[in-house]
């Protein structure tokens, strides 16, 4: 038996992730050698185990409500299951959220990946010879990590010094550390990615795609932080999960690995094209919410900058191509119309969700 473990599986990018290797029967699950796919997500404010409903009942998945942190469950798991391969997304990646409260960011994404670590390495150790070759642990993060650009700076690589510049950044960045220092000191088979930022299906809808997107349907005010001119690099979803799958098999132990979209862009232009998307498919005139408005364009709003905002982040990612045979499918054009095109076809999710995170909040567990 062959199982990989997957923490944050219900989250976006882990959603996605899963989805990628469990779609068409487990069809490439199997031809990466897998026999069995275990999700350990604590389901936090943005996790959503419904991402995933259509495999519940799948043969190869098994699903566990856990968190990272718990040290003796995640041994369990890897142990029970003969786990020799390990994708990290569980992480709290919400930069505001972040600024508000600094200490739940602390805990899972410092304290989580260090016991994570801990019991990956004592499963790693306890296997027999012929399968250590074969274990991995591959740690995703961000591109927060490398702090702001300039506009005239190069973009971001494997070589750039860490700079983080926000609570959020700061935890993401002594989590790369301890991963590092895992593979440096007990020469544990870790392979760390860096990505730009994701859009596409399933995102939670308090970052920018989704939140333009569902406001604009609503009749809300877009917001826009500062000038709005914040440059960003921006990743469809299923090209970072290939760049993972790229990077598992074929990136070298102790490395990183840059995933970037290709695409930098200014967040007023992200803005304005999801506008036009939308002007052409549900026209503001047939939108009971936007009497009186034109285009959805006429609900953008400046709002003041909030503390920190880096100014511009973009990933150069020519060593993965050149490394691992990988770049990205999609444009930033044909990506966004596929994202606008899903939220769109899935807007009882998002009602879902926002139903959710309301009931959770009044809890006081949001």
């Amino acid at each position: 038996m062959k199982s990989i473990l997957i923490t944050g599986g219900c989250g976006f990018i882990g959603s996605n992730f899963v989805r990628l290797l469990l779609q068409n029967s487990g069809a490439l699950l199997s031809e990466s050698g897998y026999d069995c796919l275990i999700n350990l997500d604590a389901l936090k404010y943005a996790g959503n185990r419904a991402n995933l409903t259509e495999f519940e009942d799948s043969q190869p998945y098994l699903f566990v409500e856990g968190d990272i942190c718990d040290q003796a469950l995640v041994s369990s798991l890897l142990k029970e299951n003969e786990v020799d391969t390990i994708v990290h997304f569980a992480a709290e990646s919400h930069v505001d959220r972040s600024i508000d409260g600094p200490e739940p960011f602390v805990q899972t994404n410092v304290v989580g990946t260090l016991r994570l670590l801990q019991a990956a390495k004592d499963r790693w150790e306890s296997i027999e010879d012929d399968r250590k070759d074969t274990f991995r642990f591959l740690h995703v993060s961000t591109d927060e990590v490398y702090g702001t650009l300039a506009p005239e700076d190069s973009a971001f690589c494997e070589t750039t010094p860490y700079a983080p510049n926000s609570p959020y950044s700061a935890s993401k960045a002594s989590s790369d550390f301890l991963v590092r220092s895992y593979f440096h000191t007990y020469g544990l088979p870790v392979v760390t990615t860096n990505c730009s930022n994701n859009y596409g299906p399933y995102q939670f809808p308090e970052k920018l795609i989704p939140l333009v997107l569902l406001n604009a349907l609503e009749g809300k005010p877009l917001p826009i932080y500062g000038d709005g001119k914040q440059i960003r690099d921006w990743l469809y979803v299923e090209d970072h999960c290939t760049g993972i799958l790229a990077a598992l098999a074929k990136g070298q132990l102790g490395e990183t690995y840059c995933i970037g979209g290709r695409s930098e862009m200014e967040n007023i232009q992200i803005v304005q094209r999801i506008c036009a998307i939308l002007d052409e498919l549900r026209p503001a005139s047939e939108n009971p919410n936007l009497v009186g408005k034109y285009s959805y364009e006429d609900l953008i709003t400046y709002v003041k900058d909030r503390p920190g905002h880096d100014r511009r982040y973009a990933i150069n990612c020519d060593r993965i191509q050149a490394k691992c045979g990988w770049r990205p499918v999609e444009t930033f054009d044909t990506g966004i119309w596929k994202t606008v095109e899903w939220y769109l076809e899935n807007q009882e999710w998002s009602q879902d969700i926002a139903e959710m995170k309301y009931a959770r909040e009044r809890l006081g567990t949001g």
